[in-house]
């Protein structure tokens, strides 16, 4: 008799067309649900079986979290945009452009037409250890396996670990940081508003999960103020690969800059810790200031200060250093 491997586990689907019965689902059925945006995420997880939810709901019907419109002469963009639409949006490339380079740095194209900005901001690490099904402090076990002497850790993180050392992977987090996003987390019971840089949390926090999102809310849009419209803008992402991989380190930088002197500044690198890290002690630093070669050197220093690197990582404070030093470097 032939045995039957399906490659996921049972689960209930529900498609719901609005936001308010999607909202009401996830109320209802709590952490035994699942949210699908675009799925590349969510089918890796249920293909390995480390995720076994009762309720997957899909989020591919409800036309409210999709699109991007103009808010308060800024712009906001609803979580299930695609990662394509970010890219190749009129104003977003004029006016707020270091968030779409980091859209286009996302995996390959065929990924950016199916992933969404909201799924990007929200995917889980990539720490194989975790995604393996290991026992970790993640995964609710009582110890960390990147972190051991003899462990394979050379994409975790520098800085900030508690416990965990795995790193955050979205590209367009540190995007939305240095344009001061705001966040738009929805459950049934209420709304609420984070700073982009609050809305992810470390494992100090809660080591369960990367952002603020319990398990009936849902991110709903995200604002782009007109503060930061129109400044000066620098992304970098640095990988083994052109295209596919996540990062190894990155940076997002925003500049208002007059007469030749930076008035104000919003620096945030990623892939170095636990969660995408603004470095408002460099931006402090570079503030008033003509940058040049000078400044950025000493921002770069800055930057890396209190890193602890593991065993197989060191290579990522240089690169860190370097990548904080090209940005302001290029404000003036």
């Amino acid at each position: 008799m032939a045995i039957v491997r399906d490659m996921m586990p049972a689960f209930d689907l529900f498609q719901p067309t609005t936001l308010d019965d999607a909202l009401a689902l996830l109320a209802e059925h709590g952490r035994e649900a699942w949210v699908l945006a675009g799925g590349l995420d969510s089918f890796d997880w249920l293909k390995d079986r480390i995720k076994r939810p009762k309720v997957v709901v899909d989020l591919g019907g409800v036309a409210e979290l999709r699109g991007i419109r103009d808010a308060q002469g800024g712009l906001e963009i609803g979580a299930m945009t695609t990662l394509t639409e970010v890219v190749r949006h009129r104003r977003v490339r004029a006016s707020f452009a270091v968030l779409a380079v980091a859209a286009e740095h996302v995996a390959t194209p065929q990924i950016r037409n199916q992933g969404t900005l909201g799924g990007n901001v929200t995917q889980d690490t990539r720490c194989w250890y975790y995604r393996s099904g290991w026992p970790c402090y993640r995964a609710g076990g009582n110890t960390c396996y990147a972190a051991a002497p003899i462990a394979m850790n050379r994409e975790h993180c520098i800085l900030g670990s508690s416990r965990c050392v795995a790193v955050n992977p979205s590209d367009t987090a540190p995007a939305l940081i240095a344009l001061g996003a705001k966040m738009v987390v929805r459950s049934e019971r209420k709304t609420r508003v984070y700073d982009a840089e609050d809305f992810f949390i470390g494992p100090a926090i809660d080591i369960t999960r990367m952002t603020v999102l319990e398990p009936d809310d849902l991110l709903t849009h995200v604002h782009l103020p007109a503060h930061w419209a129109d400044a000066r803008f620098y992304y970098e992402k640095v990988r083994d690969r052109g295209s596919w991989d996540f990062q190894l380190a990155s940076v997002a930088a925003a500049f208002r800059v007059e007469g030749g002197t930076i008035r104000e500044a919003r620096i945030a690198v990623n892939g170095v810790a636990p969660y995408p890290l603004r470095l408002e002690k460099v931006e402090r630093m570079v503030a008033g200031t003509a940058g040049g070669e000078e400044v950025a050197a000493a921002a770069g220093e800055a930057a890396v200060e209190g890193a602890r690197p593991l065993r197989h990582n060191d290579y990522k404070i240089p690169l860190m250093r370097n990548l904080v030093r090209r940005a302001v470097r290029s404000a003036v």
